[in-house]
């Protein structure tokens, strides 16, 4: 059975008309969260990657899982406020708003090449946020990862129009 197989949707969640992509049911199978780990690693264990980067809060769980398993270092990305030593920040455009992510300072070493992970690109904001962060740290974006693609709302279209690579494990496509 397939990764995307094992993922859940909420319709009409946090909204009415939205399809939530619930990862929460790949990650607690096994078999799941194998597949996935394993897919991350067969991709990247050649690639020239020094840290992964991993934005708040479910890029947490597959960045630090992945950087183990390449043997990497792994750095977060989190929401405004809730790193402790001195950050560099960036605002985003979302669907209703706008948020704000940050990076420590010191985290990303000038030259280094960084791998970003999350669990879901959608409009690309917090993706491109994230590569901003690296870039003013001197980092290079090696590509930008995901568990799921939505396709039909633009967010790797976009990330891949300022130059970043980027790759999905799946995507949901208008259901």
């Amino acid at each position: 059975m397939p990764i995307r197989s094992r993922i859940r949707t909420v319709p009409h969640w946090p909204k009415q008309g939205i399809m939530f992509r619930d990862i929460t049911t790949l990650l607690k199978d096994p078999v799941g969260l194998k597949l996935t780990l394993d897919d991350f690693k067969k991709r990247y264990k050649d690639m020239d990657i020094d840290v992964v980067v991993g934005i708040d809060s479910r890029g947490f769980i597959l960045g630090g899982a992945l950087a183990y398993l390449l043997e990497k270092g792994f750095v977060p990305v989190r929401k405004k406020g809730k790193l402790p030593a001195e950050t560099v920040a960036e605002t985003y455009d979302l669907e209703y708003g706008t948020d704000t992510i940050e990076i420590h300072k010191d985290a990303i070493e000038k030259g280094q090449n960084v791998l970003i992970i999350d669990d879901l690109i959608a409009t690309g904001g917090t993706m491109l946020a994230a590569c901003k962060l690296v870039e003013k740290l001197g980092g290079k974006v090696v590509e930008c990862a995901a568990i799921v693609d939505l396709p039909d709302i633009g967010g790797r279209k976009k990330l891949e129009a300022k130059g970043f690579k980027v790759y999905a494990q799946c995507d949901f496509e208008g259901d």
